[in-house]
């Protein structure tokens, strides 16, 4: 006869799971949030007024994690390291969400008469405005529909209200963007600055009682920088489709002068993402109208802040703004013909860039790359133009590299009169009009290998110059270019050789230890005078 062994009882999770998993996407990313920053599990949790007054209600194990939460979190970096992992995970979530569900989220989790009402206002207006635009009366992504968000035992976020609201009017802001509604979206960033510009300097004397549970201040610096990236990639799109004007110039000029000013606050608070945004930001206004007749003073501008302003290289904050950083220094020293410090940093860029995301940002560099490559003399190798999903965008440099590798005038502008749009399009157009001078370089290279004697008309003919006249003048200054880099390294030399006595190291050794000359220390003072005249006699 068998024993039968007592069924094991089935462990059910607790009901503020349950709870959270009914939830739409976006208040369980907030609830997710609120749990990193040592708050309260889920909106339903059972029991959270005794466990905040002190009472031994909860087990001691989770006693000790919620002791042990608060310690992470109470620096302000370790803030901000919290935020940007929770914002990597929230990424999918963000993609797939629309201003109803946006709506929704800061309508359930943040509290109408808290710190928080003007942003949860803001996003609930936008929301009915959307709803009432639309003609057929259904939502697109609703996502809290049939759920009970509004339930008796409903609570809001006590820990994270600000950087919540924060993300959720940065989602609407990328959401009106996407939509081209550019004009709502820039209003709509300028009042999430101010909001979040309110509670940094609300917080700036609760830093120290941040884990105590008033809030934490280091994630709003990566939110901050977030609101105002969005606000300059929307000022773009809006100055875009609506032309050039006064108005539009007014505002990049006041644009400008708050991102100065963001920089300088960054620096001063030490805040890394605000600094190294803002400051690709500013690199990037500077080179979007680098076609124009203003392009001389506003390379001028972008050098004179690429060389003043420091980047954390060595440790970035994120990858993608040090990407950014490195493709704008890049492009600015390519335009100040510096192509060697442009290759090494656009080459860097490259091996950083990530291989499964990213493929237009990779193409654009690779486009800038070839260039520079080519202005430098070298001609790239094969496997730059044939990358995965690369092949059809890198065609026209590809024909540009063949040009300049044959030595001949008249394709390579064939190339570029067929291709002038694409090139102005990618920005590439003022430094492929450089390469006119590399491509009589290697022409004259081929020449010279091939001929010990040619005619000045052969060679115009060959490298479809437009006279026997302009061959010569080049071929003139290829050999004079020679003669004057060998005359100036051999009074490079001599300036070097006269300047540094032969005997000078020993002098300096005797000097520093502490050792005399016999010759001349045992003169007297007569001595040395009487040999002072005998020399003024020799002289005259």
């Amino acid at each position: 006869m068998t024993e039968t062994k007592p069924e094991q009882p089935i462990s059910t999770p607790p009901a503020e799971i349950i709870a959270e998993i009914k939830l739409p996407p976006l208040q369980s990313a907030a609830w997710r949030l609120e749990r990193l920053f040592g708050g309260q599990r889920g909106p339903h949790a059972v029991g959270n007024a005794s466990t905040a007054s002190g009472e031994n209600s909860a087990p001691p194990a989770a006693v000790i994690a919620n002791t042990q939460s608060r310690s992470l979190v109470s620096s302000p970096q370790n803030q901000a390291k919290l935020l940007k992992k929770w914002l990597g995970t929230a990424s999918g979530t963000a993609k797939s969400s629309s201003l109803s569900s946006i709506a929704d989220c800061a309508k359930a989790v943040l509290d109408p008469s808290g710190k928080c009402a003007t942003g949860r206002d803001l996003l609930l207006g936008f929301a009915k405005a959307s709803d009432s635009e639309m003609s057929d009366g259904v939502a697109t992504d609703g996502g809290a529909e049939g759920m009970d968000v509004d339930a008796p035992t409903k609570s809001y976020l006590v820990k994270t209200p600000r950087e919540i609201e924060a993300y959720l009017l940065s989602l609407a802001i990328r959401s009106l963007w996407r939509s081209n509604r550019h004009a709502e979206a820039y209003q709509l960033s300028n009042k999430a600055l101010l909001i979040v510009d309110a509670h940094l300097k609300e917080c700036e004397g609760l830093i120290s009682a941040a884990a105590g549970g008033q809030g934490g201040v280091g994630g709003l610096y990566p939110l901050r920088a977030r609101l105002v990236r969005y606000r300059s990639l929307v000022l773009e799109s809006l100055l875009s489709s609506a032309g050039s004007g006064s108005g539009e110039a007014s505002e990049v000029v006041g644009v400008r002068e708050d991102l100065a000013t963001r920089y300088r606050m960054a620096v001063l608070a030490k805040d890394g993402d605000g600094m190294c945004t803002v400051l690709n930001l500013m690199l990037r206004d500077l080179l979007r109208g680098n076609q124009g007749v203003d392009m001389l003073r506003e390379m001028e501008q972008a050098h004179k802040l690429l060389s003043n302003a420091t980047f954390p290289i060595e440790a970035p904050p994120s990858n993608n703004q040090l990407l950014r950083y490195l493709y704008y220094s890049g492009r600015i020293r390519a335009l100040r013909l510096e192509y060697t410090a442009s290759f090494s940093a656009l080459s860097q860029c490259l091996r950083k860039c990530p291989t499964n995301t990213g493929l237009g940002f990779r193409i654009a560099v690779q486009r800038l790359c070839v260039v520079v490559q080519l202005l430098m003399g070298e001609i790239p190798e094969r496997e730059a133009f044939e990358g995965d999903g690369m092949r059809g965008e890198m065609r026209p440099y590809l024909e540009i590299a063949r040009a300049v590798r044959k030595g001949d005038l008249a394709v390579f502008g064939e190339t570029v009169t067929r291709h002038v749009q694409r090139f102005r399009l990618d920005g590439t157009f003022t430094l492929i009009s450089r390469l006119e001078h590399s491509v009589v370089k290697a022409g004259l290279r081929r020449l010279k290998t091939s001929y010990s004697r040619i005619s000045l008309k052969d060679v115009a003919i060959r490298l479809g110059l437009p006279s026997a006249k302009s061959a010569e003048f080049i071929v003139a200054k290829a050999a004079f270019h020679r003669r004057i880099a060998y005359c100036l390294t051999t009074h490079n030399d001599a300036v070097r050789g006269m300047k540094y006595h032969e005997d000078a190291y020993k002098r300096q050794l005797e000097a520093s230890r502490g050792l005399k000359r016999r010759g001349e220390d045992s003169k007297t003072d007569e001595e040395k005078a009487a040999d002072l005249e005998d020399e003024f006699d020799e002289d005259y």
